[in-house]
């Protein structure tokens, strides 16, 4: 890389660093590390919420299967920004009755009791740091292919950043930090497509050069195979922990919808986005390996000083989403499991300290769960598999219809993963001899335990948190 790029990169490394620093001033209780103060208006949730989910799946991730798939993948995918607009506009504006709530097990505990809390706290940090490591290892990618250095050495160099300014600002620096790679983001990917369609003459040189199936709405994919993908991302990414406590971080419910809802409608853009720069490098480097693909491209097509800033954006969207997880994986822990179930009386300043501690152990386990992942997607829809059959339902189901019953929460949790587990590492290969995905089988199992438990065993919850409706 010339010097004038990689001195690009470090320069956006330095302002990463700084806002973390200036954020311990507005850090000075655990509101203040989970969400920000409630203070956030729509303009930043928007940002701040895309550029978290905008992250190595949907940029690296998507950019290579579409160079494998093409723009198949793409349909199909594009059910998690279909999913987050109804999101937006249903649930989203909900989750503000719940005052002084942090997390998903905050609302949970609400409606199901505290050992709901204590099943969603641990389901929802596994899922977490699993999509922690997805963005690790993409972190590791882009190093990689643009500096040419050891994919660990990538991981390890990026997440430490990572970890400096989150650890230290919390929930205020992971916000403005998103603003700015959001903003990179937003204009060098769309701008390293159009230059890459330049290159090979046009969109229909780009097209007359790809493979038939890769410019097809199915594809070489099968009708089961494009529904298992589309569920897969439908449900396994919705209303996580992060993007939950975006919906949490702002002041009122009309800030929240509107903040959601055009998150999700910028989705379709990016993702399409994503796509055709996989299928630009399909035809311009067809030996390359698939994650390779966008940084491949951003590598040899962009001029000397455009490449370290383009770099530095797919930087970016790669480290918005694993501050995102990273931050909320650490208020997890603390909020659902240490403070209701190990010490009840800790104090406010001990409770921030040991979020910021936890914060830094976690992000050091997702740095060695990346140096051991082997795709980014598989990453993804391993930790997917995790989310969907436990806790996503019965939380839609609470907060839309108001339910309250802490057996019907906790067996369908219970339900969805023993199920999901037997279906994906039993010692048969359910997925093959039934054509069901264990994300499929799981929420399914999920659904049908909670829908019975509920019809026998209707109950207020043992205990309720703070977080009454308005």
């Amino acid at each position: 890389m010339n010097l004038i790029d990689l001195f690009g990169v470090l320069i956006y490394f330095a302002v990463l660093i700084v806002i973390g620093y200036r954020s311990v001033k507005k850090v000075s209780s655990s509101s203040d590390f989970a969400v920000a103060g409630n203070r956030i208006i729509w303009p930043i949730l928007f940002a701040t919420l895309a550029a978290s989910f905008l992250g190595g799946g949907a940029s690296m991730g998507r950019a290579g299967k579409s160079f494998e798939d093409g723009y198949v993948f793409m349909f199909a995918a594009s059910a998690f920004p279909i999913a987050t607009v109804l999101a937006g506009l249903y649930i989203a504006p909900r989750l503000k009755r719940y005052t002084n709530a942090h997390t998903v097990g905050d609302i949970m505990a609400h409606h199901f009791g505290a050992g709901a809390r204590l099943f969603t706290g641990i389901f929802s940090l596994i899922f977490c740091v699993g999509i922690l490591g997805a963005q690790a290892l993409a972190v590791g990618t882009v190093f990689h292919a643009i500096l040419g250095i050891d994919v660990s050495t990538g991981i390890i160099t990026g997440m430490a950043v990572v970890l400096i300014y989150s650890t230290v600002g919390g929930m205020w620096a992971v916000i403005q930090t998103d603003v700015v790679q959001f903003l990179m983001l937003a204009i060098f990917l769309p701008l390293t497509m159009l230059m890459g369609i330049h290159e090979l003459g046009g969109p229909v040189a780009l097209v007359e050069r790809l493979p038939e199936a890769h410019f097809s709405l199915m594809g070489d994919y099968s009708l089961g195979m494009f529904l298992s993908i589309f569920i897969a991302f439908l449900l396994g990414e919705t209303l996580v922990p992060p993007y939950t406590q975006r919906a949490l971080s702002a002041p009122d419910s009309r800030h929240a919808r509107i903040g959601y809802s055009v998150a999700g409608g910028f989705g379709f853009l990016f993702y399409f986005v994503s796509a055709t720069i996989g299928l630009v490098a399909l035809v311009m480097y067809p030996g390359i390996s698939p994650d390779q693909a966008m940084p491949t491209l951003i590598r040899d097509i962009l001029p000397v000083g455009l490449t370290g800033l383009v770099l530095a954006s797919l930087l970016a969207v790669v480290m918005s989403t694993a501050d995102s997880y990273l931050n909320s994986a650490a208020v997890i822990f603390v909020s659902d499991i240490y403070k209701p179930f190990i010490n009840p009386q800790v104090s406010e300043s001990r409770r921030l300290w040991i979020e910021r501690l936890v914060n830094l152990l976690i992000g050091i386990g997702a740095i060695i769960f990346a140096l051991y992942a082997t795709s980014i997607i598989d990453a993804l829809l391993l930790s997917y598999s995790l989310w969907a059959p436990t806790i996503l339902l019965p939380f839609v189901f609470a907060v839309l219809f108001d339910l309250r019953c802490s057996r019907s929460a906790i067996a369908a949790m219970l339900a969805g993963a023993t199920v999901t587990i037997a279906w994906k590492w039993g010692p048969f290969d359910l997925e093959v001899l039934t054509g069901l995905t264990a994300l499929i089988a799981g929420v399914v199992a999920n659904v049908v335990v909670f829908i019975l438990t509920y019809s026998m065993f209707r109950e207020i919850p043992e205990t309720a948190v703070s977080a009454e409706p308005k």
